[in-house]
């Protein structure tokens, strides 16, 4: 099945809960999880030994460096991607638009790890993530969390519960209170982008 991934239409999508996902075969769905995922600003854990992993600048995080190279890695997997050619194409369009976003950690010159989604208002809505290094997409997670508490986002989509998102906080909640969070959220005059500082 194709689907239309315009610019138009994908945060037409996003507005109401909806986004797109490909098969390994290439074909692709809208989906709207109930219940939905999410992480609560103020309630990510951060680990003692996290924390200082942040503190010590082991990565030098960016915003926005290399945004299709962050979609990439997070296609580049060995049990199979949701991230199909298109997808790749139409997300790097809404980032060129300044609705996508990248969250990276690098480490010598290198990309370590990372993440990405899309902005709509005062929701992030995290699409995909990745790490080469251990603690790698988690300073990232880290970092988009200070920066959207620091320019009041108010929502932080994750779509899917997995174990991993749990142990550093993330909740769940009904599809229709989650509809009504976002639609309160896609009305702030948030802005992600911008004075974009590269930092430890």
């Amino acid at each position: 099945m194709n689907l239309d991934l315009s610019p138009e239409k994908l945060l037409a999508a996003y507005s109401v809960g909806i986004f797109p996902m490909a098969d390994d075969d290439g074909s692709m769905h809208w989906l709207a999880p109930d219940p939905r995922a999410i992480v609560e600003l103020e309630a990510l854990v951060v680990s003692r030994s996290l924390r200082a992993v942040v503190r010590r600048g082991e990565f030098e995080v960016r915003f926005d460096g290399d945004f299709a190279g962050v979609m990439r890695c997070c296609a580049d997997r060995s049990e199979g991607t949701w991230i199909s050619s298109d997808i790749l194409i139409a997300y790097q369009r809404l980032h060129a638009l300044g609705f996508a976003h990248s969250v990276e950690a690098w480490q010598e010159g290198c990309l370590v790890g990372g993440l990405y989604g899309v902005v709509i208002g005062g929701a992030f809505c995290g699409e995909s993530m990745f790490h080469k290094v251990t603690n790698a997409s988690k300073v990232a997670l880290v970092h988009l969390v200070q920066r959207l508490q620091e320019r009041n986002f108010v929502l932080l989509d994750i779509q899917f519960m997995t174990e991993h998102l749990r142990s550093l906080g993330a909740s769940e909640i009904p599809r229709d209170e989650y509809l009504d969070r976002l639609a309160q959220a896609i009305e702030l005059p948030c802005t992600f982008a911008g004075h974009d500082s590269s930092h430890g």
